[in-house]
């Protein structure tokens, strides 16, 4: 049976069969309907398929909106959660299906944009290819040229110097992605590589790309040296090589050239804007652009619940606007962690309003700073307001991580599980290691009533959070994950050691203790744990207390008299009504 069912109008069969010679390049087996058999019925060979597939890529156009099989597939599908919808022409498709995400591939050429990207995403989501742990697909790019850029190696014989060669790896990524002409492998596929050993040409190979950039990163002081070499897949030879070794100021300069020298070295054709793109930074001061890497990382691999990780991200970025104050990106950046301080750990600190307004003022493209608009609109139960902020975020970036985070929080508060189970995808997709998204997948999987989803994105909770723990065996965030994932997964005595285990290493992880109320409600049928859990939890964060008056992990205890005395204590204690919660 097929991976995925490709749904299309008969005069878009051009862009379908793109599509299918895509995903087949992709590793993914693929259906349409000129596999149909000479000796059976259309609509019972259609049924079949549409029932076996995993993923459902409908193909909307103006002609597909008007066509009663398309619009009947793409209801079978969306019945079952396994639609992934696409615009071809620029047309919005027909109710009920505008209501869903949809990618755009609008005059695609089969080249790896945005809209497929996401396409992609959806799919490796739904589909995972046997092998692929982290659940997405390999992207075989259509481009004769193509490029996966390896992370670079943290040479400095410092491994808390790992955001900068992290840091650089990416934005080379982003740079040489703004060419047209190259294929370029998101970074998230890249940094599955990280730390391992590879053989160049294998890595090629099950990618589907013509060359690999790697390299090498050592800061000293305010010196950084940075090898370089673009490597042949096919054949493993050199391609182009070089080495600087320059003063940290010239860390742009340097950029700059690495994506210009490979552009020679492919004999390709830069643009004018494609060339004014990449030389475009969101600071000119190294010293500032460093701070913004290093407060990226924490935000990306700290202890989510420990209001330790926003503190320190706030301290560096407020340095970083200090040493320049048009760094929209440490602006939107610093926003974030102040909403988090002030909404989910009540501290007295600024919102993130002030921050976000100075980042839209210098660039009113960055994406991330409508997230901090938009939590505050939602505190001040103003959720439509909310959601139109978010939907603003999502049209300057609709593959921002952090944008994708907070529109699926906001989606599962309000019981939109189809919408936040989209976002979650495209942010695990979008940042390797993000335990919580699959936390998060799982609950809406099982809101949803979709066992076989949740079974996975469980699975990959205990991969991902084992890999940060890793790095970090005091991470609460990812122990309390962990220990979630092996209840969901049936390791109940597992699980029981790790949530022991846990709340002795990190006690006082309201984040934690709030997971762990949903485990023991959700998985070990104990709702005397799970209120005891609670009352030490929704006290303390406001944040807390409105997921909780939504959350279908803990629709058990709903009729539980002292589940519902202690969320009526509670929005007393923070001045909320009690007889109109948040969400119903």
């Amino acid at each position: 049976m097929a991976d995925v069912f490709v749904s299309y109008a008969r005069t878009d069969e051009q862009c379908a069969v793109r599509v299918c010679e895509n995903l087949v390049s992709a590793g993914y087996k693929v259906w349409r309907d000129d596999q149909l058999p000479a000796h059976r019925a259309y609509g019972e060979v259609i049924e079949e398929r549409l029932k076996g597939a995993k993923a459902v890529v409908v193909l909307w156009s103006a002609e597909a909106a008007k066509s009663q099989w398309v619009r009947a597939e793409a209801d079978s599908a969306r019945s079952v959660g396994t639609l992934i919808q696409a615009s071809i022409d620029g047309v919005t498709p027909p109710l009920p299906f505008n209501q869903i995400q949809c990618a755009d591939l609008a005059g695609w050429d089969g080249s790896e944009t945005n809209g497929w990207t996401k396409i992609l995403a959806s799919v490796a989501a739904l589909a995972p290819l046997a092998g692929k742990g982290s659940g997405a697909a390999p992207r075989r790019l259509s481009q004769s040229l193509s490029v996966c850029v390896l992370p670079f190696q943290n040479m400095s014989g410092d491994p808390e110097q790992e955001y900068f060669s992290d840091g650089i790896s990416e934005d080379i990524t982003t740079d040489l992605s703004k060419i047209s002409a190259l294929g370029v492998i998101a970074r998230n596929t890249a940094f599955t590589y990280k730390g391992r050993a590879v053989n160049v040409c294998d890595v090629a190979s099950t990618l589907g790309v013509s060359h690999v950039l790697e390299g090498s990163v050592r800061k000293a002081g305010t010196r950084v040296r940075i090898n370089a070499q673009l490597i042949d897949g096919a054949s493993g030879d050199h391609v182009w090589a070089d080495r600087y070794d320059r003063e940290l100021d010239d860390i742009f300069v340097i950029q700059d050239e690495i994506s210009k020298a490979i552009v020679t070295a492919l004999r390709l054709t830069l643009l004018p804007s494609e060339k004014h793109a990449i030389e475009q930074r969101g600071t000119t001061d190294a010293h500032a652009y460093t701070l913004y890497l290093m407060a990226r990382q924490y935000w990306a691999s700290g202890n989510i619940g420990d209001p330790r990780r926003e503190q320190r991200v706030m301290r560096i970025c407020k340095r970083a606007v200090e040493i320049d104050p048009n760094y929209a990106d440490a602006w939107a950046l610093l926003a974030l962690a102040q909403s988090n301080l002030h909404y989910m750990f009540g501290e007295l600190v600024d919102d993130g309003f002030v921050a976000a307004n100075a980042a839209l003022s210098i660039n009113p493209q960055v994406a991330e700073a409508y997230c901090a608009m938009s939590r505050r609109l939602e505190e001040r139960d103003q959720v439509d307001e909310a959601v139109a902020e978010i939907a603003k975020a999502l049209a300057l970036d609709h593959d921002s991580h952090e944008v994708n985070k907070e529109a699926g929080r906001l989606a599962f508060k309000q019981r939109r599980f189809e919408d936040a189970v989209h976002h979650y995808e495209i942010a695990t997709a979008m940042m390797g290691g993000d335990f919580h998204s699959w936390a998060m997948l799982v609950s809406c999987n099982k809101a949803l009533g979709r066992n076989d989803a949740v079974q996975h994105c469980a699975t990959m909770m205990v991969s991902e959070a084992e890999k940060a723990l890793a790095q970090d065996p005091s991470n609460g965030a990812a122990l309390g994950i962990a220990a979630g994932g092996m209840a969901i997964t049936g390791q109940l005595d597992r699980a029981r050691e790790w949530i022991e285990r846990a709340l002795l290493i990190d006690p006082d992880n309201n984040n934690m203790r709030y997971n762990f109320a949903c485990v023991h409600a959700l998985c070990l049928d104990d709702h005397d744990g799970a209120i005891s859990l609670l009352a030490s939890t929704l006290p303390n964060s406001k944040s807390h207390l409105r997921t909780a008056e939504s959350d279908p992990d803990l629709d058990a205890l709903r009729d539980d008299p002292r589940f519902n005395d202690l969320l009526q204590r509670t929005r007393v204690q923070f001045g909320l009504s009690v007889d109109a919660p948040f969400a119903t």
